[in-house]
Protein backbone atom coordinates (compact mmCIF):
# COMPACT_ATOMS: atom_id res chain seq x y z
CA UNK A 1 0.00 0.00 0.00
CA UNK A 2 3.02 2.55 -0.61
CA UNK A 3 3.74 2.66 2.63
CA UNK A 4 0.05 4.69 3.48
CA UNK A 5 -1.02 3.08 6.86
CA UNK A 6 -3.67 0.98 6.56
CA UNK A 7 -7.07 2.85 7.84
CA UNK A 8 -9.63 0.90 9.93
CA UNK A 9 -12.30 1.98 11.16
CA UNK A 10 -14.18 -0.26 14.42
CA UNK A 11 -17.59 0.05 15.16
CA UNK A 12 -20.41 -1.00 17.57
CA UNK A 13 -23.76 -1.30 15.70
CA UNK A 14 -26.89 -1.74 17.08
CA UNK A 15 -27.98 -1.25 20.92
CA UNK A 16 -25.54 -3.27 21.90
CA UNK A 17 -23.17 -1.14 25.37
CA UNK A 18 -19.96 -3.26 25.51
CA UNK A 19 -17.44 -2.40 23.98
CA UNK A 20 -14.22 -3.88 25.60
CA UNK A 21 -13.28 -6.14 22.89
CA UNK A 22 -14.09 -3.32 20.07
CA UNK A 23 -11.42 -1.24 22.01
CA UNK A 24 -9.23 -4.20 22.37
CA UNK A 25 -9.34 -4.59 18.74
CA UNK A 26 -8.85 -1.05 17.99
CA UNK A 27 -5.35 -0.85 20.60
CA UNK A 28 -4.05 -3.42 18.96
CA UNK A 29 -4.43 -2.28 15.47
CA UNK A 30 -3.07 0.57 16.23
CA UNK A 31 -0.26 -0.95 18.32
CA UNK A 32 0.09 -2.41 14.50
CA UNK A 33 0.87 0.87 12.98
CA UNK A 34 -2.61 0.94 11.46
CA UNK A 35 -4.96 4.12 11.69
CA UNK A 36 -7.70 3.53 13.49
CA UNK A 37 -11.24 5.33 14.37
CA UNK A 38 -13.45 4.02 17.13
CA UNK A 39 -17.28 5.21 16.65
CA UNK A 40 -18.04 4.72 20.40
CA UNK A 41 -21.18 2.39 20.98
CA UNK A 42 -24.76 2.61 19.86
CA UNK A 43 -24.28 3.45 16.01
CA UNK A 44 -26.66 2.68 13.41
CA UNK A 45 -25.00 1.08 10.00
CA UNK A 46 -25.98 4.55 8.44
CA UNK A 47 -23.72 6.43 10.77
CA UNK A 48 -21.07 3.51 10.61
CA UNK A 49 -21.45 4.17 6.51
CA UNK A 50 -21.38 8.11 6.50
CA UNK A 51 -17.98 7.62 9.09
CA UNK A 52 -16.36 5.18 7.14
CA UNK A 53 -16.75 7.30 3.87
CA UNK A 54 -15.78 10.51 5.97
CA UNK A 55 -12.53 8.91 7.22
CA UNK A 56 -11.83 7.23 3.77
CA UNK A 57 -10.79 3.49 5.50
CA UNK A 58 -10.24 0.68 4.05
CA UNK A 59 -11.56 -1.73 6.52
CA UNK A 60 -14.65 -1.76 8.65
CA UNK A 61 -14.43 -3.75 11.77
CA UNK A 62 -17.93 -4.35 13.52
CA UNK A 63 -18.12 -5.62 17.20
CA UNK A 64 -21.70 -7.14 17.98
CA UNK A 65 -22.29 -8.91 21.05
CA UNK A 66 -26.67 -8.55 21.25
CA UNK A 67 -27.58 -10.90 18.57
CA UNK A 68 -28.44 -8.23 15.98
CA UNK A 69 -25.27 -9.44 13.85
CA UNK A 70 -27.58 -10.48 11.25
CA UNK A 71 -29.38 -7.74 10.42
CA UNK A 72 -26.62 -4.83 11.50
CA UNK A 73 -23.47 -6.60 9.62
CA UNK A 74 -25.45 -7.00 5.87
CA UNK A 75 -26.97 -3.48 6.54
CA UNK A 76 -23.38 -2.16 6.64
CA UNK A 77 -21.95 -3.62 3.48
CA UNK A 78 -25.27 -2.87 1.35
CA UNK A 79 -24.64 0.71 2.86
CA UNK A 80 -21.33 0.99 1.75
CA UNK A 81 -22.06 -1.14 -1.70
CA UNK A 82 -25.18 2.19 -2.43
CA UNK A 83 -22.25 4.75 -1.53
CA UNK A 84 -19.94 3.05 -4.38
CA UNK A 85 -17.46 1.77 -0.99
CA UNK A 86 -18.14 -2.06 -1.54
CA UNK A 87 -14.53 -2.38 -1.85
CA UNK A 88 -13.97 -1.56 1.57
CA UNK A 89 -12.89 -4.52 3.68
CA UNK A 90 -15.70 -5.34 6.12
CA UNK A 91 -15.06 -7.76 9.26
CA UNK A 92 -17.44 -8.60 11.84
CA UNK A 93 -16.40 -9.88 15.53
CA UNK A 94 -18.45 -11.10 18.83
CA UNK A 95 -20.32 -13.44 20.38
CA UNK A 96 -21.63 -14.88 16.65
CA UNK A 97 -22.70 -18.53 16.83
CA UNK A 98 -21.34 -20.63 14.14
CA UNK A 99 -24.33 -21.58 12.17
CA UNK A 100 -24.73 -17.56 11.19
CA UNK A 101 -21.33 -17.31 10.00
CA UNK A 102 -21.67 -18.51 6.48
CA UNK A 103 -24.64 -16.91 5.52
CA UNK A 104 -22.90 -13.29 7.15
CA UNK A 105 -19.94 -14.21 4.84
CA UNK A 106 -22.32 -14.60 2.02
CA UNK A 107 -23.82 -11.31 2.67
CA UNK A 108 -19.95 -9.76 2.15
CA UNK A 109 -18.92 -9.82 5.72
CA UNK A 110 -15.17 -10.69 4.47
CA UNK A 111 -14.42 -12.90 8.14
CA UNK A 112 -15.88 -13.17 11.45
CA UNK A 113 -13.55 -13.63 14.78
CA UNK A 114 -15.28 -14.52 17.16
CA UNK A 115 -14.03 -14.46 21.06
CA UNK A 116 -10.58 -16.07 21.63
CA UNK A 117 -9.16 -14.90 18.42
CA UNK A 118 -5.81 -13.86 18.45
CA UNK A 119 -5.50 -10.01 18.28
CA UNK A 120 -2.31 -11.46 15.86
CA UNK A 121 -4.46 -12.93 13.62
CA UNK A 122 -6.83 -10.18 13.05
CA UNK A 123 -3.93 -7.79 12.74
CA UNK A 124 -2.46 -10.23 9.85
CA UNK A 125 -5.63 -11.30 7.89
CA UNK A 126 -6.20 -7.70 7.43
CA UNK A 127 -2.58 -7.25 6.00
CA UNK A 128 -2.73 -9.46 3.92
CA UNK A 129 -6.33 -8.74 2.52
CA UNK A 130 -5.08 -5.60 2.05
CA UNK A 131 -2.27 -6.68 0.24
CA UNK A 132 -4.49 -7.95 -2.24
CA UNK A 133 -5.78 -5.10 -3.56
Amino acid sequence: MSGKPIRVLVAKPGLDGHDRGAKVIAQALRDAGMEVIYTGLRQTPDQIVGAALQEDVDVVALSCLSGAHMHLFPAVVEGLKQQNAGDILVLGGGIIPEEDIPELKAKGIAEIFTPGTSTVDVINHIKQKIAQR
